[in-house]
């Protein structure tokens, strides 16, 4: 139990409000689309969805640390994370990811069977970001997918089967990650150059690189937008919509081509899309 706190920040557990309510959102708007709301099937998912999520975050983090942790070590930014510091062990590293893949796999095939089936493509998605930077340019836009599945799976979860409101919802995700993911990019720009790594701030610059991540947020804003007449939400949700768009705008404005020092507060006001986004959602469905 004394190993827990060193755990929790080993896969930054607290940043599970990034891709969780998403899910959650996902396992809603089928919910809200099939109209079984019995408790016994309802209260259920939403339970393992819960412990799928954070089973497949921790196992996908996880694996990013132990993946990076000799560039980690390099990098003054990053240099005291658990690994490099030798606050933990790559055999404890492993035995933990592990241990998060049975979990998950576990909770998949609690889920059903379409979920225990796609469960292996999940994890192969999760696990392939941390490796992308060596291989591509379009690094955060792999992220950005790898947290797209999340509503989907969600969506999958709750006995969602046809309609948009899973891709849309998955397309809204996936841009506001990666456009996220850029933005805190900007600031290991030398570092990832001088260590042959890629991404889309090496490729293309941080002024270039801010403008595609403004675009991905626009893109965010109109598939939520989309959302509302495929999944019948008035207004309750589009005022949500408006609270996140507001949100993304204010963390657009925090950083600048001559200005990185706020790229962290900026990161950090993702925490409160999420949450924001779930909130809403729930009102409008239920009271709208």
């Amino acid at each position: 139990m004394s190993r827990l706190p060193t755990y929790a920040s080993f896969v930054r557990f607290s940043h599970s409000v990034f891709a969780l309510p998403f899910a959650l959102t996902g396992a809603l708007l089928a919910l809200h689309r099939t109209g079984d709301w019995a408790l016994a099937h309802a209260g259920r998912r939403i339970v393992w969805i819960v412990i799928a999520m954070v089973a497949a975050r921790s196992a996908a983090m996880g694996f990013n640390r132990l993946a990076d942790a000799a560039h980690d070590a390099l990098n003054p930014r990053t240099s005291s994370r658990e690994l490099p510091r030798g606050a933990m062990t790559r055999r404890e590293a492993q035995v933990f990811i592990a241990v998060a893949v049975l979990v998950f796999v576990a909770s998949a095939w609690e889920l059903g069977p379409v979920c225990f089936a796609l469960s292996p493509v999940a994890l192969a998605i999760v696990f392939w970001y941390s490796l992308a930077k060596r291989f591509t340019t379009y690094t955060q836009l792999f992220l950005g997918l790898a947290m797209a599945v999340a509503p989907v799976g969600g969506w999958l979860a709750a006995g969602g089967a046809g309609g948009w409101e899973p891709w849309l919802l998955g397309l809204a995700i996936g841009t506001w990650v990666g456009g996220f993911d850029v933005l805190y990019a900007c600031q290991d720009l030398e570092f990832d150059r001088a260590h042959g790594l890629r991404s889309i701030p090496v490729r293309f610059g941080v002024a270039r690189s801010l403008r595609i991540s403004r675009a991905m947020h626009v893109v965010t804003i109109v598939c939520l937008v989309l959302l509302a007449p495929a999944a019948h939400l008035g207004g309750i949700y589009l005022a949500g919509v408006a609270g996140v768009a507001g949100l993304l705008v204010f963390e657009q404005s925090l950083v600048s081509e001559h200005d990185l020092s706020q790229v962290k507060r900026a990161f950090d006001m993702n925490g409160y899309v999420g949450i924001l986004y779930l909130v809403t959602t729930a009102l409008a469905v239920f009271l709208g």
